[in-house]
């Protein structure tokens, strides 16, 4: 994560620096970056997540019997795990379809309103898919708010779980660097949000009109207005 919003800050330095990103990352070619992205990006994501929710399901949701600190942290490492697995798939989806195949991403991710990123163009269609409306731009930031605390607060639940801190004290230390950890990711956040929601998308001419306003118009048949010669506009005046 911390990888991907790296990547992404580099929007605020302009399209060709974002560019070079995303074509550095290309570079290694479409079969080896689809290996990379399933076997140690997204397989682990949703192993990760299909068994949080496993977890949630059966937890008990106490918090408001007992509303102490580390009920209320782990009851959002919880939800905001919930959260960041729908907003990765729905994301993903969004941006790339899920999958590279060409007919998938013409006959099923486009049409569904998916695979709308153009590595080609990656600053351009990466803002304005986030400025394709508001609800989409508060989306992004819920989802990768949620991503940032799950993560952060994640490690420091793992630091315990696998024996590294296991005593009080121990645990109050642990919380200095997963605090500072998740302070870093959140500036990252902020930076690489901002910076997609305000690059100047001219027209938003990046993004097809998909909106159905764009469908009635396509289905109207154009009208030819008469044209009216100067004469006759001179004899109007007149």
């Amino acid at each position: 994560m911390f990888v991907h919003l790296a990547t992404n800050d580099a929007i605020v330095d302009g399209a060709a620096a974002f560019q070079g990103r995303v074509d550095q990352i290309h570079s290694i070619g479409p079969t080896t970056l689809l290996l990379v992205e399933w076997c140690f990006i997204f397989l682990p994501i949703l192993f990760h997540g299909l068994a949080g929710l496993v977890i949630v399901l059966r937890g008990e949701r106490n918090v408001v019997n007992y509303p102490y600190a580390g009920n209320i942290r782990y009851t959002l490492q919880r939800w905001t795990g919930v959260i960041a697995l729908v907003f990765i798939l729905w994301h993903v989806f969004q941006m790339h379809g899920w999958f590279r195949w060409e007919w998938w991403s013409l006959h099923v991710a486009q049409p569904l309103g998916g695979a709308r990123f153009d590595p080609k163009n990656a600053a351009a269609t990466a803002a304005a898919v986030l400025q394709s409306s508001m609800v989409v731009g508060i989306a992004y930031v819920v989802g990768v708010s949620a991503c940032v605390y799950h993560l952060a607060n994640g490690l420091w639940t793992m630091g315990i779980t696998w024996g590294v801190w296991t005593s009080p004290r121990a645990q109050r230390w642990a919380n200095i660097p997963c605090v500072g950890f998740g302070i870093v990711l959140a500036i990252s956040a902020v930076v690489a949000l901002w910076g997609a929601l305000t690059f100047p998308v001219p027209g938003k001419s990046a993004m097809p009109d998909t909106s159905a306003a764009a469908a009635v118009r396509a289905e109207l048949p154009a009208i030819a207005l008469p044209q009216r010669t100067v004469s006759q506009a001179h004899q109007g005046a007149m």
